[in-house]
């Protein structure tokens, strides 16, 4: 007999819960605010929306169903099965933040608060959630991936950062698809998917004002950026950009301690050494965002 579904919701600590953690009690918390200029009031109205939402959600799922609760801290040791269907309930970043952690499971993205986010991985409310799981249209968003010559890896659906531990100067050899190869020394390599490239990577590439067009979020392609390279008799500046198609790999050989994190996870980490190997390809598993 065939299991029944499970919904695995998805959310964040609050601001609010973050700050009575942090100072022990709700007065204190409220004392320190005060003392930033900021009122408990507007924590605790966004508190109050995303426990609505997240009420909303649980009456939502059907009662045959199993139904597991997951916080954005514990992803990295929460074990997803093939069965389980996805509902992230918070910010854009927060589908970002999970998508990592999938290979194939669908994802529901419901915004809690619509007038702060742009909904763009999170489209849906929370009262539309009983019909979508009745069905739903599946979206294919590229991911991008990161592997190691010793066979760890690691998946992003925004960006996969290259660089060292605390962004100071790394160094590595880079070789392209097209067989260029230069020794650089930088603040690290950025590249990202045509969904991240509304963030990061937009910034990057705004602020040199490159020529590159960006890939859209469907699009088999990456964008790649150095940050800041460090011209030096040993070390290059000529190639800091551009793009992978699905058949192309951009090869990174540390020559220093790197590390490579995604979307912004820094505590969920690969460590590569002195004379490793990275390839930083389009991932076979995509995101299969719910519309």
């Amino acid at each position: 007999m065939s299991l029944p579904p499970r919904a695995v919701v998805v959310h964040r600590a609050t601001e609010l819960t973050e700050l009575v953690a942090r100072h022990g009690t709700r007065q204190q918390a409220g004392f320190f605010l005060t003392s930033r200029g900021r009122d408990l009031a507007e924590l605790d109205a966004r508190h109050q929306a995303q426990q609505e939402a997240l009420a909303a959600v649980s009456v939502a799922i059907p009662l045959d169903w199993r139904r597991a609760v997951a916080e954005r801290n514990d992803l990295d040791r929460f074990v997803f099965g093939p069965e389980d269907l996805v509902i992230a309930v918070g910010q854009d970043g927060l589908v970002a933040n999970v998508a990592k952690y999938l290979d194939g499971q669908p994802v529901i993205g419901v915004d809690p608060e619509p007038s702060r986010n742009p909904g763009v991985l999170v489209p849906h409310e929370p009262g539309a959630v009983a019909g979508l799981l009745r069905g739903f249209s599946v979206e294919e968003r590229t991911m991008v991936a990161a592997s190691t010559d010793d066979g760890q890896r690691l998946l992003a659906l925004n960006e996969v950062y290259v660089g060292h531990r605390t962004h100071q100067s790394a160094r590595y050899r880079l070789a392209t698809p097209e067989g260029l190869e230069e020794r650089q020394s930088s603040s690290g390599l950025l590249v990202g998917t045509g969904t991240g490239s509304t963030g990061w990577c937009r910034s990057a590439w705004q602020e040199r004002h490159s020529p590159l067009r960006l890939p859209g979020a469907t699009d088999p392609a990456l964008c790649w950026f150095v940050r800041e390279a460090w011209p030096s008799p040993a070390t290059g500046t000529s190639y800091t950009e551009g793009l992978l198609t699905a058949t192309d790999s951009l090869l990174i050989t540390a020559e220093s301690d790197l590390v490579i994190f995604g979307d912004g996870i820094e505590s969920d980490t690969l460590s590569v050494g002195w004379g490793q190997r990275v390839e930083i390809s389009v991932a076979d598993i995509h995101l299969h965002l719910a519309r």
